[in-house]
Formats: C-alpha cells, sequence, structure tokens
C-alpha cells in the first residue's frame, strides 16, 4: 500500500448498513504484509445465491479456476479472500492451495467445500502457504459480525491507497433492500469480463440465474469500461451474493433478471458497480488525474468503445495529461491507430469543454493559456467526435506519472 492517499479518493466514505445473512471479519495471517490485516472472511446465511464474472486472461490464477468451477452449484455459504499473493502461476502447489485453504474454511464455518469461494490478490508466481490460514479462519468464523465492510476492504488492498466501498437501499416489492459492494484494485488494471476484485452483498431474494444475468450485464459499461495500465490480471474476480433474507419482510422472489420487479434494483445494482469502479479509476497507481473519455459520432457503440479504449490505454496520451498538456496530436494518433472507422477530416477533439481541434485541424478559436489553465484541474473529460454514425461510448482511465513507475519498479523489491 501506498503511504499517502490518492488526492482524487472520495471525500466522503458511506456508512455501511447491516446485511442480513452477511458476517464478516479480518485478520493479520503473514501472508506478505507486516501489521496488516491481510485475510478476509465473510460467512453466508444458507441458501444463499452466488454469481460470478472473472478474468478471461488465459493464465488464470488458481482461486479463479476454482470459484469457476464452483459457481455451476449456485449457493455459497463463505468468502475467503487474501491480499499479498494472488496464487497465480503456482502450478499445482497454487492447486493444492486452494483445495486446502477451502477445506480449513469448511470446517470453520460447518459447511461443504463446494460453497466455499476463494479470491486472491498480490504477487505473481510466488507459492501461497495456505497453512496460513488454519486456526486465522477458525478465530475469524467465531468472530465474524455483521458489519464492518470498510474494514474488510481494506484487508483485500494491495497498492491500493484509500478502500473502496459503496451502498444503496431500495424498494423491492413493498420491502426495502440493501446493497453493500466492495472493491481493490490500482494497478493491472483492464478487466476484460470482471475487475481486479470485488465483492457485492444483498438481501434481496435473487436465484443464482437471475444475479448471474444481472451481473453479466451490470460489467460491460462499469468496470469493462474503466483502465489503468492496459494489464489484464491473472485475477479478477467479481461475486456477487444474495442472502435472501429480505423475503422474510416481504421481497418478491426473483427467478428471472427481466422481471419488471427488479427494475429499481437493477438500477441501483449498476450504480454500485459503477461507484466502484470509477473509485479504482481514481485510485490508480501514482495517478494525479482522472480522466473520462467519450466517443461519439461512432459507426458503432462497440466502434467507440475500441477507440476510446485505445486512447485511454496509450501511454503517449497519459502522460500528456499528467504534463497538463492539451496534445491531441496524441489523441488523434490514438484514434488512428484503433484499427476503427475514422475520417481525419470529420475529427474534432474538446478538453474539459474547450474544443481544439475540428475537422481534422486546430481549431480557429484555440487559446492556447485557457486550454492550459482547463488541464490543472484534477478530472479531464475528453471527447472525441468522429461524425460517422451515431455510436457513442465512455470509458475512464488516470494519468501516468513518475509514481507509477516507481511503484512498479520496486513492487516485488
Amino acid at each position: 500500500m501506498s503511504s499517502s492517499v490518492s488526492p482524487l479518493a472520495p471525500k466522503n466514505v458511506p456508512d455501511m448498513p447491516v446485511i442480513a445473512g452477511v458476517r464478516l471479519a479480518t485478520a493479520e495471517a503473514g501472508i506478505r504484509y507486516k501489521n496488516r490485516t491481510d485475510v478476509l472472511l465473510a460467512i453466508m446465511d444458507k441458501g444463499t445465491a452466488v454469481a460470478g464474472v472473472f478474468t478471461k486472461s488465459k493464465c488464470p490464477s488458481a482461486p479463479v479456476e476454482w470459484c469457476r468451477a464452483k459457481l455451476k452449484g449456485g449457493k455459497a455459504r463463505a468468502l475467503v479472500v487474501n491480499s499479498g499473493n494472488a496464487n497465480a502461476f503456482t502450478g499445482k502447489t497454487g492447486r493444492s492451495s486452494t483445495a486446502l485453504t477451502a477445506k480449513i474454511a469448511a470446517k470453520a464455518v460447518g459447511c461443504s467445500e463446494s460453497e466455499i469461494f476463494l479470491a486472491s490478490t498480490g504477487v505473481i508466481g510466488e507459492p501461497l502457504d495456505a497453512t496460513k490460514f488454519d486456526g486465522v479462519l477458525g478465530r475469524l468464523a467465531e468472530t465474524a459480525e455483521a458489519g464492518d465492510y470498510l474494514a474488510a476492504a481494506k484487508a483485500i488492498m494491495t497498492t491500493d491507497t484509500f478502500p473502496k466501498v459503496a451502498t444503496a437501499t431500495v424498494k423491492l416489492g413493498k420491502a426495502k433492500v440493501t446493497i453493500n459492494g466492495m472493491a481493490k484494485g490500482a494497478g493491472m488494471i483492464a478487466p476484460d469480463m470482471a475487475t481486479m476484485l470485488s465483492f457485492i452483498f444483498t438481501d434481496a431474494p435473487i436465484a443464482p440465474a437471475a444475479l448471474q444475468a444481472l451481473l453479466k450485464a451490470g460489467v460491460a459499461d462499469t468496470f469493462n469500461a474503466v483502465t489503468i495500465d492496459g494489464d489484464t490480471s491473472t485475477s479478477d474476480t467479481l461475486l456477487a451474493f444474495a442472502t435472501g433474507a429480505a423475503a422474510k419482510h416481504g421481497a418478491p422472489k426473483i427467478s428471472r433478471a427481466s422481471d419488471p420487479r427488479l427494475k429499481a434494483f437493477t438500477k441501483a445494482f449498476n450504480q454500485i458497480l459503477a461507484n466502484l469502479s470509477e473509485q479504482v479509476a481514481r485510485d490508480g497507481e501514482g495517478a494525479r488525474k482522472l480522466v473520462e473519455i467519450t466517443v461519439e459520432g461512432a459507426k458503432t457503440k462497440a466502434s467507440a468503445r475500441r477507440i476510446a479504449m485505445s486512447i485511454a490505454n496509450s501511454p503517449l496520451v497519459k502522460t500528456a495529461i499528467a504534463g497538463e498538456d492539451a496534445n491531441w496530436g496524441r489523441v488523434v494518433m490514438a484514434v488512428g491507430k484503433a484499427g476503427e472507422p475514422a475520417d481525419r477530416d470529420k475529427l474534432s477533439i474538446s478538453f474539459n469543454g474547450i474544443r481544439v481541434a475540428k475537422s481534422g485541424a486546430r481549431d480557429p478559436s484555440y487559446d492556447e493559456a485557457q486550454v492550459s489553465e482547463a488541464m490543472k484541474a484534477p478530472q479531464i473529460a475528453i471527447l472525441v467526435s468522429l461524425g460517422l454514425g451515431k455510436g457513442r461510448d465512455r470509458v475512464l482511465t488516470c494519468d501516468l506519472t513518475k509514481e507509477y513507475v516507481a511503484i512498479n519498479g520496486d513492487y516485488r523489491s
């Protein structure tokens, strides 16, 4: 973890309410870090539904493979998360570690190993000593309480500078239901069907298939529209748990994601995903500016996404923003290399509402002093208008600073 909090961190941290059917506990297991919590145990009531999306990396971590296999059952009783070691690229040893962790957790909670879900984050390629969980998970199961989500979010941090949490309360039928979420991630961020690590909890009575459909749709324009450095992690895991406890208070049981009664819940659920994914962008390693890139006038939404990501992942664009330079030439470069339909002579570019390029050339009203002042803002909005169609999309990223290099140059040291 960084010793200083990102200047882009949210000014206010929400009070995270209790969710019926979920208990949390954290501890120091000594996985890698000293004098800080590094393991989280979340215990859910019997019957809790689970859904998940994971990295599309062809080199996934052992916990990702474990979760994919157990997701078919649709039910969860516990989640174990550790920071400091990703348990990725660890071969048979890694698979043995996940099996042992699940065995220890199942014994501590009193459930089947198939109801245990696992996630690990940290260094790749180093064996994870799962024996360090022996005893620790038993104590956590005894002390787990219905609530400190902020402490839970802190326990799963690596190079993050602040814990990331979000909450929402919404009506489902005539009952109130709550959604709480947490996430971690600051580097190796270019999600491909999930995020670094993120966990969503709700007391809504939603069946596993419906929850899975909600989650898969929700990540498309949230976590999958964020990039820090263009590198997709081996460990990307996003799990959602629905305890169903609100059914006792009149919440209807939902079996289909298309159920019209789920409309308000779906909106709130997606807002949680959007909130958490923006916090990830705000905590990009070494970041000093949050960058929103909007591409409009593309042939299709998919084309707009690919062009926006080309801009967002360009080191030249990101370093220019770090230097507070509205270098639209680098944006033009990123548009041109994306491999998507574009017409140089129809292209217009704006920085924070100030148009700097129009119809393939510098805007006639361009004012260097005005633009330079605008680039000093902590949030930079880049708008690219292609003039080819109705396709539009938006992605989030951050600038690329010397601190990013320093963090990653020393990561294993």
